[in-house]
């Protein structure tokens, strides 16, 4: 082959995504050294590739710019079953100083392997980087460590799919792809199975779990703020926002419904404020996962947006949603629907009532799929709270509590790989309907801790748990224990959670329902 005359006048050029060109190599007669353009070149396409890079990509919510969804399947190769997430594998040889050098190649050859070599460094930097930092196994997956946290369990710490199933037992779904996720009962704490249950990951929204079960006890629900422009600083760019605007007055109420139903980070940030800011409330949410024992969360933002370092696990999302559904009003907000928020207040222009003031509402729903429902998935029978989120790095996440039969399961999954359109929640779904069938036919393999300081308890008649058979007990177990799905939340009639008594982390059978306000009737 005839090595074709690479011109003398002109340097040679080469294009990459952006349309601007830059020098890649030199003249055949020049003497000087490629390697300075070719650095040159490298830092040219880092920065344009940096550049076009979406500032509103760590999205909070699935669907809320029209760019995410595209960017995050497009850019993603086919997943396989069980969890591991692919990723774009580069090719190519490595060059390493001193032994691997230009010297001897001849110039048409120097800038054939330069145009190579910044074609193959555009392929890597515009692949999709890892949430976790993980290492890969051979497909380019992202892999589990091969030991995590032993919290509740030897069983737990192990990486892949952790069950024991007894005779008569039915077969886990076939078609999970996420990468962590938990069953456990929510009364007793056993684990029936789980898969890479403490392997530490990027929450998401499900965060405010965390944060509401940190926070929710410190503010009355009636108390009245009026936002200062500063409450509002810092919120991530492409963040989901319920509406909040400045110099108008918000019930913690109000605020409460706005971090539950639309995970408004902009709700979030308010009550941070009110909670003398966002380091002092970071602070306390890291204690609060401490004290939970709750090891293998690190919070950095209290919304869940993502933040470099900022991780939980499938494991300690249970945690959180087990404690927070001990308070009244957390079980209320993560089961209602819909509600009505404050919107601005608004001169009137005409009628007998022009000149005066007017504060008008509008319809909030809840992103919860499982409890309101959408074109796709049905709202999910028993179904009563808890929370999703979604941001780019950590995919969509979902911790979700339902009843039946007297039965009640937690349900966590963690960044599903199917692709499909609600995954997250079709997954969580066909855990809960194995979980309610294996019950009784698996044998734990871990359980969901108690708190520091707290001995543990479980079941009926639990010591501290205010013995059985009040009316209201009663009641309660007479109700339909079948539940209609979204607005029901049998789970929060049946009782069932934890409670802290005297010292001892006990079950509480049966607790009062926190009323129907807001909520609707779900339609099977």
């Amino acid at each position: 082959m005839v090595p074709t005359t690479v011109p003398k006048t002109k340097e040679t050029t080469a294009s990459v995504r952006c349309t601007q060109k830059y020098p890649v190599g030199l003249s055949a007669s020049s003497k000087a050294s490629p390697l300075p353009s070719f650095h040159r070149f490298l830092t040219k396409v880092i920065q344009m590739n940096q550049l076009h890079t979406p500032k509103a990509s760590r999205n909070q919510e699935t669907g809320r710019l029209s760019f995410i969804r595209s960017v995050s399947r497009a850019s993603l190769p086919h997943r396989r079953r069980g969890g591991d997430e692919g990723t774009q594998r580069t090719s190519g040889a490595t060059c390493t100083a001193p032994p691997c050098t230009f010297s001897s190649v001849p110039a048409v050859k120097k800038t054939a392997m330069l145009v190579a070599s910044a074609a193959l460094l555009t392929m890597s930097t515009a692949a999709p980087a890892l949430a976790d930092g993980k290492p890969k196994d051979d497909d380019g997956h992202p892999k589990p460590p091969a030991k995590m946290s032993t919290v509740g369990g030897a069983q737990l710490g192990e990486a892949g799919t952790q069950v024991k199933l007894k005779p008569g037992a039915p077969v886990l779904p076939k078609d999970l792809t996420g990468r962590s996720w938990i069953v456990s009962d929510a009364e007793t704490g056993e684990v029936m199975a789980s898969h890479n249950a403490h392997w530490r990951l990027p929450p998401a929204s499900t965060l405010k779990m965390l944060f509401a079960d940190t926070v929710l006890p410190k503010f009355p629900k009636s108390q009245k703020h009026k936002v200062a422009p500063s409450d509002l600083e810092g919120i991530g760019a492409g963040s989901s926002l319920v509406g909040i605007k400045e110099n108008e007055t918000y019930s913690v109420h109000d605020l409460w419904l706005g971090v539950f139903l639309k995970s408004g980070n902009d709700a979030v940030h308010v009550l941070s404020a009110m909670n003398e800011g966002v380091p002092k409330t970071v602070e306390d949410m890291q204690k609060h996962a401490e004290e939970l024992q709750a090891l293998d969360t690190h919070v950095v933002s209290p919304d869940g947006y993502d933040a470099k370092g900022q991780v939980s696990s499938a494991y300690d999302l249970s945690l959180f949603a087990r404690s927070g559904l001990q308070k009244k009003d957390f079980r209320e907000y993560c089961a209602t629907a819909t509600a009505q928020f404050p919107g601005q207040i608004k001169k009137i222009e005409k009628g007998k009532d022009k000149g005066k003031t007017k504060r008008g509402t509008f319809e909030i729903q809840n992103t919860n799929r499982l409890l309101t429902g959408a074109p796709g998935i049905s709202a999910y029978k028993g179904i009563a709270g808890v929370k999703n989120g979604y941001t780019s790095n950590a995919g969509n996440t979902f911790t979700g509590v339902a009843e039946r039969n007297g039965k009640v399961l937690l349900v966590t999954v963690m960044n599903p790989s199917s692709g499909e359109a609600h995954a997250v929640y079709k997954e969580t779904a066909g855990l809960f309907d194995w979980g309610f069938k294996a019950a009784g036919k698996v044998d734990p393999v871990g359980r969901l801790v108690a708190p520091k300081g707290a001995t543990g308890g479980a079941g009926k008649g639990a010591p501290g748990s205010g013995g059985e058979g009040t009316d209201a007990e009663k009641a309660a177990h007479s109700s339909d224990s079948g539940g209609s799905g979204m607005g029901t939340a049998l789970a929060i009639t049946g009782g069932v959670l934890v409670v802290l008594a005297g010292g001892a982390f006990v079950i509480r059978r049966r607790l009062p329902l926190p009323g129907q306000s807001g909520r609707r009737t779900s339609q099977d």
